[in-house]
């Protein structure tokens, strides 16, 4: 990689220097890439022109919601009562029979949208298995999609108040076929249901057990609107004091959202090692809630972020939800700085994944990275280009990609797939199953 401007490590900004990859792993930056000794580490160097580019570990879109890219700006789920837009988005799944095939389009739109927008990694969770359906299709689709696409994807097999024991088989059959996933692997494998509104005691013990016999991940949803409502309504507890008493408060799982919870509640997860994931563009224009992602930060939470899914954040650009994070955050006790949410939005996301080698460019580190384009006007007048990735040119799109040290997108254009074909796919496809709405 030659010209670049800027490489943010994740830990250290290095200017007029270059970035040297091989067999999908950075192995050197700076200095010790400039002075590469063979011949063919230079002719590798020369193959991406970066000129002008500020250089930044790839996203890691955290939380997501892949099959809900079929399902935007649809009536009725837009600002309205979570409870109400549950309902909503389930008779919407229902009347477009959700089976492999349109989980497979979506999937390919979804993926497709957040590398063009610099997402390498993202982390599905996976909620809807219509009865009738075989679960490991659907997965399969999903799974095989990305794989195609070249992304990472961690696939989070979820539960909305399925049979504790079906999720936990399915769970089980993913890890038979595909592995649990392994340190800068393509395809990670975790589990969690959707929250404690969702789901009981017996479903998140079903899967605790299953995720710990194969070491994987668990990741749930907890305080939005509907979650502390129904936490109160059914259990008479707070949605935080459930997942506690569940044994889901650990250092190995993730909690999605967080939008209100109080300083003893802030406290108790800190200290249970947990991470969080932020999802400013589903929970603010939906009116659901703004997460005090600061003063968790503080308390020494690991916190990322993530889109959640198209139903009630029409877009998956991870970049410009980190730009509304900054934006939000002038409402809460503590903003956050840019810095902090690009740490967000990399390497934190990465370590609630459990993924170390994932979100920064330390030798070792996988060469998934986006060069952005800060000559523009947009970025003209900006005094810190790092900062201006988020603050100045708002839906700014990478010029490169890169993901495992393949280059997936080059000169703005997925090298994958040709994207107009997956969106015209999956319009077609929608308009016809959708037809009577």
């Amino acid at each position: 990689m030659r010209g670049v401007e800027l490489v943010w490590t994740g830990d250290r900004e290095l200017t007029g220097t270059e970035l040297l990859c091989r067999d999908g792993v950075v192995v050197a930056v700076g200095d010790d890439a400039a002075s590469g000794p063979s011949a063919s580490d230079r002719a590798e160097r020369a193959t991406l022109d970066a000129t002008g580019c500020v250089v930044i570990p790839g996203l890691v879109n955290a939380h997501h919601h892949l099959l809900q890219s079929a399902f935007r700006t649809l009536d009725g789920t837009r600002h309205v009562p979570m409870d109400r837009w549950l309902a909503t988005m389930a008779d919407y799944y229902r009347q477009a029979r959700v089976d492999a095939e349109l989980t497979a389009t979506a999937a390919a739109v979804g993926v497709a949208e957040g590398l063009l927008a610099g997402v390498t990694t993202v982390a599905d969770h996976h909620l809807t298995w219509p009865d009738g359906q075989d679960s490991g299709e659907l997965a399969g689709a999903t799974i095989e999609t990305a794989a195609e696409l070249g992304s990472r994807l961690v696939f989070v097999r979820g539960t909305a108040g399925d049979d504790p024991e079906t999720a936990a088989a399915s769970v089980e059959a993913l890890v038979g076929r595909y592995g649990p996933g392994e340190p800068h692997g393509m395809l990670q494998i975790a589990c969690g249901p959707a929250g404690v509104h969702s789901d009981g005691p017996e479903t998140f013990a079903a899967l605790a057990e299953v995720a710990g016999r194969h070491g994987l991940r668990r990741r749930t949803q907890a305080n939005e609107q509907v979650d502390v409502e129904r936490a109160a309504t059914r259990w008479g507890r707070r949605p935080l004091d459930l997942l506690e008493e569940w044994g889901w408060l650990a250092p190995d799982v993730t909690v999605a959202h967080l939008c209100e919870i109080t300083d003893a509640e802030r406290a108790r997860f800190a200290a249970s090692g947990a991470s969080a994931t932020h999802a400013p563009g589903c929970d603010v224009p939906m009116g659901w809630g703004v997460a005090e992602v600061g003063a968790l930060a503080d308390a020494g939470v690991r916190v990322g972020l993530g889109t959640s899914g198209g139903g009630s954040n029409d877009a998956g650009n991870l970049l410009a939800d980190a730009r509304l994070a900054l934006q939000v955050g002038g409402l809460t006790s503590r903003p956050l700085t840019a810095a902090e949410v690009l740490d967000m939005a990399t390497f934190g996301s990465a370590a609630g994944l459990g993924r170390s080698e994932l979100g920064h460019l330390g030798v070792g580190a996988a060469a998934d990275l986006c060069c952005y384009d800060v000559t523009g006007v947009a970025d003209a007048g900006v005094a810190d280009p790092l900062a201006g990735l988020l603050w100045a040119n708002p839906g700014r799109r990478p010029r490169h990609v890169v993901v495992a040290g393949r280059v997936v997108v080059r000169d703005g254009e997925l090298q994958t797939a040709e994207a107009p074909v997956l969106a015209e796919r999956l319009r077609n496809l929608m308009l016809d199953r959708l037809a009577d709405c």
